[in-house]
């Protein structure tokens, strides 16, 4: 097994945090530096700054209902982060990212190795949220923002995304991507203050009735409709 698989599949890190680790010169086999691309096998002692790390746990996957508040990091100086937050018993963190301001679903696992495969932009896997912003939601603007939108700051333009209007002040968008801050940073281009912003599905899992702060293993459904193509559990 590659070396960056073999750390991933502990549940500490992602394949690419492994890398990163792995071209500083933070892991060694048997005693060794190693370098991307070794290889481990059964009986190997595999180490990350000199403390072992084991062989993979039980893959646990999770969808919880963040508060606002809640920072998604694993860093456990940061106040509120979701780590401490959820107090789970395994060592997981969270796929992709929810800002701190947002509420809604994340969802969190100790298997780093199909983060990438779900966050991956050519995937275009949806992301579903419900916005509610300080002004009326008009026509022209459901339709202009669902053409995409450049964003001055990222020097970016979004993808074309799915919206409905829901009330005076409130809009559903689904989108394929995932730009720094990007529902937020679309309404100020068009001079919408963003006054909630709930994430309601990931792909093919549903927030639902689960209560603010509360959390759930997902079904063997959901995590085929994730990852459809692999065997994740």
């Amino acid at each position: 097994m590659r070396l960056n698989k073999f750390i991933a599949e502990t549940g500490i890190s992602s394949r690419r945090e492994a890398d990163g680790w792995i071209e500083a010169g933070r892991v060694s086999v048997n005693g060794v530096i190693a370098t991307l691309g070794t290889q481990v096998n059964d009986g190997d002692t595999v180490a990350v700054d000199g403390k072992p790390i084991g062989a993979a746990s039980s893959h646990v996957y999770i969808a919880m209902n963040k508060p606002v508040g809640i920072t998604c990091t694993t860093e456990r100086h940061v106040a509120g982060n979701i780590v401490d937050f959820i107090k789970h018993r395994e060592r997981i963190f969270p796929i992709g990212r929810l800002d701190k301001d947002s509420d809604g679903l994340i969802l969190l696992t100790n298997n780093g190795d199909i983060v990438n495969e779900i966050l991956r932009s050519e995937n275009n896997h949806e992301k579903e949220y419900r916005v509610t912003v300080n002004r009326a939601v008009t026509p022209s603007f459901i339709t202009v923002m669902s053409r995409g939108v450049f964003l001055t700051e990222l020097e970016e333009r979004t993808k074309p995304c799915k919206l409905e209007a829901l009330g005076e002040f409130s809009f559903k968008i689904t989108l394929t991507q995932g730009l720094n801050r990007q529902i937020r940073r679309m309404c100020a281009a068009f001079d919408y203050k963003v006054v909630r912003l709930q994430r309601v599905r990931i792909i093919n899992v549903r927030l639902g009735n689960l209560k603010v702060g509360a959390w759930r293993d997902l079904t063997p459904e959901e995590l085929r409709g994730l990852l459809p193509e692999r065997k994740v559990w």
